[in-house]
Formats: structure tokens, sequence, C-alpha cells
């Protein structure tokens, strides 16, 4: 079976099936030996070749190929209707694929407001590699043209919304200005995912995902995916880095990652409207400054984000507490139902004081919480910040 391509079962009429619908059936794929409606975990590691020498299964070694890995990536490449998917170990090594991907020399432009840990990776390898990267504020689609230098930039890199102030980059406006200057657009869409914003669609090359993040939901696998709108020489290029380097996610990740896509639409829908329903109570709080979602219509990306979001605008909020860092400090150590936790969009609620990760390059102020919105009742939610946010501010009586 090619890479990406369901079952028969529902590929003569999947066209006319809702997203959801395919998620929940993992595409229709059925295991053609026991006709098992769960499809089976396949750990073998080397594939016999025919009399002939050749491999008429597809398959040869596990570091290239593997089909529960197919299996799931044919799932987010029709999420993100994708000409193909693929999946790595993790989200840092998906997004270090597309920059090995360029040529020494190249110029890449990257948001300010971005996934530390890429940053972070970025101004250390970056020379290593040499290529040059600036670091702009690219919610304003003037900035990136600024930044572009005619013949060098390869690549535009955004990330949308920005962790963790939730800045909005019009994904449409900078892939025209990216495909204008030649170079490619790549969107990390990890806190918008498949169910609110389809980067492909709106003129983006490739899209990534930390797939550890609400893709998966439970907090028990570390995953990335890559999504390409053409199966180009470039994207050829990055499934020779996924072979060669062995960073192809392994089939038991894949096999639970593909049992959490089943019901990724609701976990989505259901996180999102916790996060919208805790942005509009938190944005009352009198202990709360301000808060950022950009569900909200005073958020400076809103406009943006409802142009290009759909389904509502994602789990993720972060809140500036009054009083400070100390005071943000302190109520992330009162909370009792929140869990003071690295990572997001899991089923269980995480807050975390970032700029305490970040150090002192981040552009996270002191006073930041970030919040990863769970599925758990949203009033028992912003009962627990509501009570921690008091517990901080008590001496302030």
């Amino acid at each position: 079976m090619p890479a990406n391509s369901p079952s028969p079962d529902l590929d003569a009429g999947a066209s006319g099936y809702a997203k959801r619908t395919l998620a929940a059936q993992a595409m229709g794929q059925i295991d053609p030996v026991t006709r098992a409606v769960v499809p089976p975990l396949h750990v073998s590691t080397t594939f016999l070749r025919d009399p002939d020498n050749a491999y008429s299964s597809g398959f040869s070694y596990g570091r290239a190929d593997n089909a529960t890995v197919r299996e799931a990536e044919s799932v987010l490449a029709m999420l993100e209707d994708a000409a193909g998917a693929l999946l790595f170990g993790s989200g840092m090594a998906a997004a270090a694929a597309v920059f090995c991907a360029l040529e020494p020399g190249d110029h890449v432009i990257a948001p300010r407001v971005m996934y530390w840990g890429l940053r972070r990776w970025l101004q250390q390898e970056g020379p290593r590699l040499r290529i040059s990267v600036d670091f702009v504020d690219t919610e304003t689609p003037e900035n990136v043209r600024a930044a572009i230098r005619p013949g060098e930039t390869r690549l535009v890199w955004i990330e949308t919304p920005g962790n963790p102030l939730w800045t909005i980059a019009d994904i449409r406006a900078l892939a025209d200005i990216a495909h204008a200057a030649g170079a490619r657009l790549a969107v990390d869409s990890t806190a918008a995912s498949p169910f609110h914003t389809q980067p492909l669609a709106l003129g983006a090359d490739i899209v990534m995902h930390s797939a550890t993040k609400i893709l998966n939901g439970h907090s028990d696998v570390i995953a990335g995916v890559l999504a390409c709108a053409d199966a180009d020489a470039t994207w050829a290029r990055i499934t020779a880095i996924r072979a060669g380097w062995g960073a192809i996610l392994g089939p038991f990740e894949a096999y639970l990652l593909m049992r959490s896509l089943r019901t990724f639409p609701l976990r989505a829908a259901a996180q999102a409207a916790g996060a919208a329903a805790l942005a509009e109570r938190l944005g009352q709080h009198p202990h709360v400054s301000t808060v950022l979602y950009p569900g909200l219509s005073a958020h400076p990306g809103h406009e943006v984000a409802a142009r290009q979001m759909r389904n509502g605008f994602g789990f993720m909020l972060s809140i500036r507490v009054s009083g400070g860092e100390t005071a943000a400090i302190a109520t992330a150590a009162a909370v009792r139902l929140w869990k003071r936790a690295t990572s997001l969009g899991g089923v269980e609620s995480l807050i975390e004081h970032r700029a305490s990760v970040e150090g002192p390059d981040t552009p996270c102020p002191p006073d930041l919480l970030r919040l990863s919105t769970g599925i758990e009742d949203p009033d028992d939610l912003f009962g627990d910040l509501d009570q921690a946010l008091r517990a901080a501010h008590a001496g302030d009586r």
C-alpha cells in the first residue's frame, strides 16, 4: 500500500465523508487478514525480499518506513488536506528536518514569539548549518517583507498562534510574500491543530505539528509531523533526511497516536470551548491584568484569527497576573486541579510560569502564566484558578 493511502474500505467514497468520520474510523483501515476494525501494530524491523530480490510489499527496513506509521500518516494527511505526511520521533525532529533540508548560505525568517526550544536550536545550530536566521515580529506582514533578502531567503517559518503570547500571523499574506521572494512558507500549527486552521489551504507549503500535544492529547507520546502541499524535491529531501537519520516515529507510538486521532475532533472542540469560557471569565477577574487569547475581540490578532481559524480559537491562553512575577509564581503554586507541568494539549489542564523555563532572552513577561485547557469542567477549572489567584494576593488586603 503506498504511503498515506487509505484502505479501500473507505477509499471509494471517502471524499463524501466528514473529517470527523474519517478520523473516527482511522480512514477505514481494516486488517486484511483478521478483518479487525482496529489496525494491528506492526513492529517488524525487516521484511522478506521477493525471489527476484525486489520488495513487492513496499517495505524493506524499519528505519525508513513502517506500516503502522503509514496508517497514522494517512489520517494526518487527510486532516490537513495534504499531499503527504511524515511522522518523526518528536516535534523538534520534524522541525529540524525542514531546516536541515536547506542549503548552506540560505536565509531564514522566523518569528520572535515562537516555541523557545526551536528558537534556541536555531540560534545554536543555524551557524553550524551555515544558514542565517532573522527573528522578526511575523504578526506584521510588512516586517517579514522588509526582512526578505532577495536571492537568499529560502524559508519563512511562522508559528500561529505563537507560543506563549498567542500572537497571530496572517498565513495567506505571508505565503504571498514568501512565494514572491522564491521562498517556502512553513507553519508551526501546533496550537491551532488541523481542527482550527488549515495552513496548506491558505498557501503554506509545509505545516508542522508537535503531535505530542493535542493530536495525541494524552501526555503519553512524543511525536512530530510534517505535512506538505506538494510532494516536490524539497519533500523528497526531507523524506531522505528522516530515513538517513533514523528520525521516524516508533510503531508503538504511532499506534497510540492513531488511537488518539480517532477522538481528536471531539477533544479539540471540548478544549476550545473550555478555553474560550475561561478567557471570558478571567478577563473580568480582579487579579488578572490581561488575558491573551485570540478569540477575544480585544486581542490584536483577533480579526486575522477569525478569518483563518474555524471551530473556535484553540485550547491555549495565557494570563498576566496583577502583582507581577511573585504573584504569578504564587498563583501557580496554589492551584489544586491544574497541574504544574510543561507541555500542552493533553486532556488534563496544565499551568506553567513560562519565563522561568525560557530564561533571560524570552519575550515572555515575568507575570505571565501559560494555561493549557483540558477537558475538565470549565467551572471547576475557573474555580481552581480563582482560589489560587485570591490566595496569591491574600496579603494585599
